[in-house]
């Protein structure tokens, strides 16, 4: 008995010494608490495919025209979000020759109601080439950095200055190109891009709408051959559009589907860096989508 009652008291002994160790062990050691996605600067409820396919994002939108008489591009229409708080990335939409700004329109409130202060743009002439219109976008970014402190302005305080992003389309696409080669975007999105020259020096996250059926600005010459320029180093990736004429990245159509799931999230992975969106981009099989012909894209 008295060797069962020594041995008891020595095991307790034993059980307290380790409890004790043990604790001071996670004292030094705490545990590692799960990793948060980093969601950078993130705005508005978790997307899913329906929520990006919507007529309209989660937020209503305002707009302000812009004078064709502003100097250095053809004056525009100013897309606001007009029930969210805080400030947000700018994004500059521009069209191809001979087309107005109409032609692009779509994109303005489409990317706005996402929580993005967006500019559609008119050119100077609609004969501009691409070095011209690369200079234009410049001008319109600087515009609404301009606006952007102006106490005149509805989007007095709503611009993050150092998040900016170019949607443009034909040879508004090759100026989207040539001003990303410059460093001062963060995403760029050309649509059927038509230019002369090649971007191997471009390092912003770059997604390119091609139309599989362009006559004017064929695949093979311009949208795949500008893709396969870009440094495998850079954020990029390829959409081609099944049967889509030139105009199929416009938007106001058929595929408006495709271009908003992806081109949204193109814009909020970027210039949101919201992490959210990734699953959009990298995860689905996109040509198993009859309206995608091919897809090409360097996600990890």
């Amino acid at each position: 008995m008295k060797n069962k009652s020594n041995n008891t008291v020595l095991a307790s002994l034993f059980a307290a010494g380790a409890l004790a160790l043990s604790m001071s062990a996670m004292a030094n050691n705490p545990p590692t608490e799960p990793e948060v996605p980093n969601t950078g600067y993130q705005r508005g409820p978790d997307p899913s495919v329906s929520f990006l396919e919507a007529d309209r994002g989660p937020y209503s939108v305002d707009t302000e025209r812009v004078s064709g008489l502003v100097s250095g591009f053809g004056g525009g229409t100013i897309h606001y979000p007009t029930d969210t708080t805080g400030t947000m990335a700018a994004i500059v939409v521009i069209p191809g020759y001979v087309s107005a700004e109409s032609s692009i329109e779509w994109w303005g409130p489409k990317l706005a109601s996402y929580g993005f202060v967006v500019m559609t743009i008119d050119t100077n002439s609609g004969f501009d080439l691409p070095p011209s219109r690369a200079r234009q976008i410049n001008t319109a970014l600087d515009y609404l950095i301009d606006e952007n402190s102006d106490s005149r302005s509805p989007v007095e305080g709503m611009i993050d200055t150092e998040r900016l992003g170019v949607v443009g389309w034909s040879m508004g696409g090759g100026g989207t190109l040539r001003v990303a080669e410059e460093g001062r975007l963060k995403a760029a999105i050309p649509l059927a891009p038509y230019d002369t020259t090649n971007f191997r020096d471009n390092y912003t996250p770059t997604l390119i709408f091609a139309c599989e059926s362009d006559v004017i600005a064929p695949v093979a010459i311009h949208a795949s051959a500008f893709y396969n320029d870009i440094p495998s180093s850079t954020d990029k990736a390829f959409i081609e559009i099944n049967n889509g004429s030139h105009y199929c990245g416009n938007g106001g159509g058929i595929y408006n589907d495709v271009l908003a799931r992806l081109g949204v999230s193109w814009m909020k992975r970027y210039l949101d860096e919201d992490q959210r969106y990734d699953q959009f981009i990298c995860g689905p099989n996109h040509e198993s989508d009859f309206q995608i012909s091919d897809y090409r894209g360097n996600c990890q």
